[in-house]
Formats: C-alpha cells, structure tokens, sequence
C-alpha cells in the first residue's frame, strides 16, 4: 500500500450488508449514535453508553469478517489489534469534511507501526452519494491530522477521487494519510451508509479515543468476535491509558 490507500470493490458480499443497514438505521434513529458520541465527550456526565456498536451482531461480525482480517494480514503482518469503530448514516446534503488523517500516536520507537482505518460503503459511492477524495503518497510526511483542514474540500494537487464505488466497498487506508469527504455533486441524493473500523500493529501501545476503550475490549472478548483465531485482536495491553479526548 504505497499509495497510503487500497480498494476492495465488494468486499462485503450482500448477505452482510442486508443485515448492516437497519443497524445502523437503529445506531442513527435510536439515538445511540448521539448516545456514544456523548460517552466520549462529557463522559463523567453520561458514563458509558447503553449500548455498543460491536454489540449489533452484523457489526460485531464485520470486525472479524475473514476476508478484512486477510486483506489487513497482508498489509500490516498476522498480528494486529482492533482500535475503535464508527457507524454512521450520513444524511443526503451533508457538509463534506475537510482534508484531515486519523492516525493515533502510540509510546514506541518504532515510527514504521501502522494504523489503518477500513472505510465500509455499504451502499458503495456516487454521484447521488458523494466522494471520497485522497491524496495518495501524503502518510510518508508527519503532520498533525488537520494539517491541510484550511484547504476546505477543495481540489488538492495529486489528488484521486473515489466517486464510483460498487456498493459493499471497503477502502483501506493508512490512518496517516490524508483524505476528504465530500458531498455529492449532482445535490442531495442518497444517505451514505458508512462504517470505519481501524485496527493497529502491534509492537507497541497505541493511545485510545475512546474512554470507555475498556468496556469495548471486554465485551469484543465476551462475544468471541475473533472467533478464537485472532488471540492479539481485542488484547488491553497494546493501549496507554485513555487521557481524554484530542
């Protein structure tokens, strides 16, 4: 992946994805979404929330699903441990969202760790549903994760734009590299049924996002989501204490 991105059209085959999508319509229309973004950001307000997003059976599922383990496998090694996942149904119209990458730090010396975020698209990408724009090569240059946000979504030199994608989609990325979203062209459309899960090598401890990291762990192990085959995938100790949100 020296582009900093990878494709995979189809990745998830249409059983999974009829299951996905009234997850997360439920995550969006129950308010559980509102509900876990609020556990982040005043946690000793809210506490945990009621329920999380690997708890959904098709999405606990879609964490361990083999064809992403393999993929992941083949890009960062066999050992590798699940960091935090976001679903969303991002509503026709939305503001696009500005140049940024979503990589974490972690406390080892070793600056060549990967972190990779794996972008869902259940119902694929186009031009009813908008974009996903990347600006490949851009993960080899340490920058902070808004680094280009003053840039908007605007056109960026050397960019590629990923408008045309078959639905169940999933786009790896470098977490480093620098991406965009942006809406879609042609005016409100379709909803984008959107999931990301990122997933870290190991060989040191990585810094969470999210306080209740603990919780998730345990109930990822509780569920047996790696199915006995990945032992290092929901393992605590490849994590620093949680130090709030960033």
């Amino acid at each position: 992946m020296e582009s900093g991105y990878l494709v995979l059209p189809g990745l998830l085959p249409e059983a999974l994805r009829e299951r996905l999508v009234p997850e997360v319509d439920r995550w969006v229309d129950e308010g559980l979404r509102a509900r876990s973004i609020a556990a982040c950001t005043d946690p000793d307000r809210h506490g945990p929330p009621p329920l999380l997003e690997l708890e959904l059976p098709a999405h606990g599922e879609l964490l361990a699903h083999p064809p992403l383990l393999l993929a992941l496998t083949g890009l960062i090694g066999p050992s590798f441990v699940f960091h935090h996942l976001h679903s969303d149904r991002q509503s026709p119209g939305i503001p696009g969202k500005p140049w940024h990458h979503d990589c974490e730090p972690h406390d080892g010396s070793d600056p060549s760790l990967l972190m990779v975020h794996a972008l869902h698209y259940l119902g694929g990408l186009d031009a009813k549903v908008g974009s996903l724009a990347v600006l490949p090569g851009s993960h080899r240059h340490a920058a902070g994760k808004d680094a280009y946000a003053h840039h908007g979504t605007a056109e960026l030199p050397g960019e590629v734009v990923l408008d045309r994608l078959p639905p169940g989609t999933t786009v790896l990325l470098n977490s480093a590299l620098f991406h965009t979203r942006r809406p879609a062209p042609e005016g409100p459309g379709h909803p984008r049924y959107f999931i990301d899960a990122s997933y870290c090598q190991v060989g040191a401890r990585w810094r969470p996002v999210k306080p209740h990291w603990r919780l998730m762990l345990a109930r990822a192990r509780e569920l047996d989501l790696a199915d006995g085959q990945w032992p290092e995938l929901f393992a605590e100790h490849h994590f620093t204490e949680y130090t709030g949100t960033v």
